[in-house]
C-alpha cells in the first residue's frame, strides 16, 4: 500500500487554493474549486477529492480549462436556463447557474439549468445539500466518459451518470448522491493510487473479464449497479442529459479523466420550490422514523442517504482525513511552483 498522511481540512484547503492560483485562477474561483475537493475528502469520497487537483492544473496549462470564467447563460423560456460553461471550473460554473435559477424557481415553482462545455462537477451531493439548506429541492444529473458496460456487455459504452437529490429537512437535509455504476472510476483510481484491490464484481479488465486489479480495471469497464435496472437507469440519464444540453453521448464523451481534451459531457440541475405548508416537519419526522426502525443487526443502525457522509465529515473535521503521500507531495509542488501561463488553447 502507498504511504498516506493525515490532513487538516484548513491546511488542505489553503494549499489547494495556492496551487490553483499559481496555475492562473483568481482567488474566488480557486477557493470554490478547492473547497469542493476538500469537502469530498471530508465525506470519505477521495475519488472526487484532491486526487483530481493536479489534473485540473494540467488542464489549465493545456488550455482546456479556463480558470477565470463563470460561464454565460440565457433564459430559454420562463424556467429553462441554458449555459455555456466556457470550459470553466465545474463547481464555479454550476454554482453560477444554480444561483441564477434559484430566484426564478421562487417565482415559477421550478427552474432547470442545462450546462454544456463545463468541466468536472465533483461530488454532486454538495450542490444538493447547499440548496436544501437554503430551503429548496435540487435534482442534479451529470454524464461522463463511457466507463460502464451495458448489462450483458463486455465493453464500456455508458457514463457513470450520477444523480443527486437534496430535500429540506431537520436536523439535516435529505441528500442522495449515487452513480448508476456500482462504483466511480475515481474510486478505481483511488484504489490504484493506494495499491488496494477492488471488490469482486466492480469491474471488467480491458479484455472484458472480471478483475479485482484496480490498475487493470482502469483499462476496462465498470459494472452498472443493480444489474439490468442500473443499466436502464444510467441509460435514461444519459439520453435525458444529452437531449437537454446538446452534449456528447457514450464513447464520444471526453474531458473528465484526461488532461488535454475539451470536456463535452452535460450537466442538468432542477431547482424546485417546495409546497407550502408543514411539509418540512412531515419529511423530518418520516426520516427520523426510518432511523428509529429496529435494525436487523443491532451493531448497524438504520441510516438514510447522507447520514454516513455527514458522520464521516464530522470525524474528519476533528481528526483529519487520509490522503496518499504522493498526491499531497504533488499538490505541495504545484502550490510552490512559479506562476504559470496557460499553454495554447485546444480546439473544440
Amino acid at each position: 500500500m502507498n504511504d498516506t498522511r493525515l490532513c487538516n481540512w484548513v491546511e488542505a484547503t489553503e494549499l489547494a487554493v495556492r496551487a490553483l492560483q499559481r496555475a492562473g485562477a483568481p482567488e474566488a474561483q480557486a477557493r470554490t474549486q478547492a473547497e469542493h475537493l476538500v469537502e469530498a475528502e471530508l465525506r470519505g469520497r477521495a475519488s472526487h477529492g484532491l486526487l483530481r487537483l493536479p489534473r485540473l492544473v494540467e488542464r489549465i496549462h493545456r488550455g482546456v480549462l479556463d480558470p477565470v470564467t463563470r460561464g454565460q447563460g440565457r433564459w430559454r423560456g420562463a424556467s429553462f436556463f441554458e449555459m455555456d460553461g466556457e470550459r470553466g471550473f465545474g463547481p464555479v460554473v454550476a454554482y453560477a447557474g444554480i444561483e441564477a435559477a434559484r430566484a426564478r424557481a421562487r417565482e415559477t415553482g421550478v427552474a432547470v439549468v442545462a450546462i454544456h462545455n463545463n468541466n468536472h462537477l465533483g461530488m454532486l451531493a454538495l450542490y444538493a445539500e447547499r440548496l436544501a439548506r437554503q430551503g429548496q429541492t435540487l435534482i442534479g444529473l451529470s454524464t461522463s466518459e463511457a466507463l460502464v458496460h451495458p448489462w450483458g456487455g463486455r465493453h464500456a459504452m455508458l457514463g457513470t451518470n450520477p444523480i443527486a437529490i437534496g430535500v429540506p429537512a431537520q436536523p439535516e437535509p435529505f441528500v442522495l448522491d449515487m452513480a448508476t455504476s456500482i462504483a466511480s472510476m475515481g474510486a478505481i483510481h483511488d484504489h490504484a493510487h493506494r495499491g488496494v484491490p477492488i471488490p469482486q464484481g466492480w469491474a471488467l479488465d480491458g479484455r472484458g473479464e472480471p478483475t479485482t486489479d484496480a490498475a487493470a480495471a482502469k483499462q476496462g469497464a465498470l459494472a452498472p449497479f443493480g444489474q439490468a435496472k442500473g443499466y436502464a437507469l444510467g441509460l435514461a440519464f444519459e439520453v435525458l442529459v444529452a437531449s437537454l444540453t446538446a452534449s456528447a453521448l457514450g464513447t464520444d464523451v471526453v474531458g473528465t479523466l484526461d488532461s488535454d481534451q475539451v470536456c463535452n459531457k452535460g450537466d442538468v440541475f432542477i431547482i424546485i420550490e417546495p409546497a407550502a405548508g408543514p411539509r418540512l416537519e412531515a419529511v423530518s419526522a418520516y426520516l427520523q422514523a426510518l432511523r428509529a426502525c429496529a435494525p436487523a443487526d443491532p451493531a448497524r443502525p438504520v441510516l438514510v442517504p447522507g447520514d454516513r457522509a455527514a458522520q464521516q465529515r464530522e470525524r474528519a473535521m476533528q481528526q483529519g482525513f487520509p490522503i496518499a503521500a504522493e498526491v499531497w507531495a504533488r499538490i505541495q509542488a504545484l502550490a510552490e511552483a512559479p506562476h504559470s501561463v496557460r499553454i495554447t488553447e485546444a480546439q473544440p
